[in-house]
Formats: structure tokens, sequence, C-alpha cells
């Protein structure tokens, strides 16, 4: 089977990427206040703790982003004020024609907003139906929605902004940002939205970055006391972001070889193994028989974590074995029984494949 899995940062980009952000960090913050805790509350004239205004200016600046702003509710928020930000109720969204994630399903019947697809994939289909279709926005999911998506996001935004220069775009970076050289802001659209707990930092929290206009309505509308992002977590953002990169790099270059030495027979009852963006980047495994709910029990038992709290949270570093993804499984539901997704997270190659050989063969044994 063929896939197009979004080409990682290597370690070294990675580590660039760390440097950086603390060079950013060293532009904005004096030394005695990044070792703090950070404040609290509404700040007159500011309406949100000065810490966390700060580390939106740091991560304004690290994306070349005209604002950054921090929100609760994670990746899921951050997709659902962005889009609020630039469209009205029945408003017509144009999204790529593949199964859209739940969470952003939930979002848009919230919003009232209808959708218009195209096949990102072909470029003159976005071209086609941008030219005979009403459409008042877009959303680009940079992480692939099924498994023949091959489509290059920065190029799928390039088609919208030529054929419609007024058209905002929002992307979905979750599972993306930092793991590959841009964020959506950064490849031409008007805004970036995605979670800070999937990059080593808080519960709960979401960033949005981009075009100033679209952010400081937002703020307006973002008054509330309760809905203030405090200093400390801010603060737990940059610390979660510094480690990141160079984490989710090195779990990229750990899944590169799963595959590689799958494919070479080294484990048995493994068909084939392949990279993928489902929705994280992982290692999809076809099993010869069809065992894989089995195999899943015994992984758990094996130690391997049986399922997400954040993906790639702080608080996940054993192997996540796993069934495929939902959006996966509606272009596919016959894989399920013959198909699991691994992410290495911050594990070696050797305790994964150890944990799926040992599977396996119980699985096997059972039947």
């Amino acid at each position: 089977m063929n896939t197009w899995p979004l080409k990682s940062l290597t370690v070294e980009q990675a580590m660039e990427k760390q440097f950086r952000l603390i060079d950013e960090i060293t532009k904005v913050f004096p030394g005695d206040e990044i070792m703090t805790r950070g404040d609290l509350g509404v700040v007159k004239g500011l309406n949100q703790p000065r810490t966390t205004n700060k580390v939106e200016a740091v991560l304004a600046n690290y994306f070349h982003a005209e604002a950054a702003m921090l929100v609760r509710g994670s990746g899921t928020m951050a997709i659902r004020l962005g889009l609020h930000s630039f469209m009205e109720n029945g408003a017509r969204l144009l999204i790529h024609r593949a199964p859209v994630y739940p969470t952003t399903t939930a979002s848009l019947k919230m919003l009232g907003i209808q959708t218009v697809e195209a096949d990102f994939n072909h470029l003159e289909d976005v071209k086609k139906v941008l030219s005979e279709e009403k459409v008042d926005g877009a959303l680009v999911q940079l992480s692939r929605q099924k498994m023949d998506d091959r489509y290059d996001a920065e190029e799928v935004i390039r088609c919208m902004k030529e054929a419609r220069p007024d058209l905002p775009v929002l992307t979905d970076d979750n599972y993306a940002v930092l793991k590959i050289p841009k964020c959506g802001w950064e490849m031409g659209a008007d805004l970036s939205s995605f979670s800070t707990f999937k990059l080593l930092g808080p519960e709960g929290i979401g960033c949005i970055v981009g075009k100033k206009s679209y952010i400081d309505k937002l703020r307006q509308e973002n008054y509330s006391g309760g809905l203030q992002v405090q200093g400390h977590e801010a603060l737990d953002v940059l610390r979660g972001m510094i480690y990141a990169p160079v984490s989710l790099a090195i779990s990229a270059q750990v899944s590169e070889e799963v595959a590689d030495r799958l494919n070479t027979g080294e484990v048995a009852g493994v068909k084939e193994a392949f990279i993928a963006n489902a929705q994280s980047k992982v290692i999809l495994v076809r099993l010869e028989e069809e065992i894989a709910s089995s195999v899943l029990e015994h992984a758990e038992d094996l130690g391997a974590a049986p399922i997400p709290v954040g993906s790639e949270s702080q608080y996940e570093f054993v192997p996540m074995f796993y069934r495929i993804s939902g959006t996966f499984r509606a272009t596919d539901p016959e894989a399920e029984k013959t198909m699991v997704r691994i992410n290495p997270m911050r594990s070696g190659p050797d305790t994964i494949l150890r944990i799926l050989d040992e599977a396996i063969k119980k699985a096997t044994n059972e039947g």
C-alpha cells in the first residue's frame, strides 16, 4: 500500500527550532521573569496576565505571525474559534473531500457552517470548485485524513489564494506543527490552529497564530477572567514547546527504523508496515491474520499504552499500540481487523518490535 506521510524534520533541523525558540524568549523576557511561575488574573489594559501576553508575543515572533493567542479548549477550541473569527452562521466552508475529524464536525454544526468539498489531492478540482461554488472560507488539515492523501498543504493554500485572494484560510496544524518545517500561517494561510498539549505543554491549552485582525476580534470576545490562560500555564506552553521538536523528530526516526525492520521480516505474522500520518505520524502494521484486536489486548499487557491521553502529550512515553484512526476506518472498515497503529512516543525500536512480536505470538496461539 502506498502512503504519503508528511516529511518530518531531521533531529538537526529540530534542534534549530529549539534554539530559535529560546532566542525569541530572551528577546521578550528578562531572565528574572522566566524563572518564575508568572502572574494571574486580568491586568488592566491587557485584560489578561502580563506573562501570558509576553508568551503570546514570543509565539507570534517564533511563527513569523502578526499575532498569537492562547485559548482554553486545546486544538478543538483553537479550530472552533479560528473558524468563528471569519465565518458567519450559514456561511460555506471549503474542506477536503474526506472524512472530517469528529471534533471538527461538531464545531461546524455548532457554528452553523455549511461545507463545500473539493479533492485537495487534485488542484484542478480545487480551482473548479472555487470558480463554481459560493465559498466564504477554507479549512486545510495539514495531517492526513485518509490513507491515499498526498496533497502538499502549501500548494493547496497557494492554489486557493491565487483563485480567491480574499478567501480566509484556516489550517488545522494538529499532529503536524513543529514536526514539519512550516506551520500553516507560514505556508500562506490566514490562521494556524493547534493544541499545545500535543507539544508537551499543559492540558487544555490551544494556540492560534496568524492575522492580527482575526485574532483581535477573538480577544474582544475573550474578555472574561475565566477564559484567560494564566501566567503559569503560558510559561508551561513554552517549556513544553522547547523540547517538543527534538522529541518528535526522534520519534519519526524510530518509526522509519521500525517500518524498515518489519518489512525485512524481523517479526513473524506481519504482512507489511508503512508510515502514515493517521493523525500522528505512526507505523501502520498489516497483519497476516485477522487478529488485530487480540494483538492490541496483549500489547497492553506487555506494557504498551492502549489509548492516547493527548496524542504525544507529556504523559505519553511508552509506545502506543491502538486501532487505526476513525477517519481511516471510515474509508476502509475492514482494515480494522488486520491493522494496528503504533506510535513510538519516547521508546526505541527494539522495545516496539519486542512487544509486537510477543503480542502476535500470544494472539496466534489463541487461534
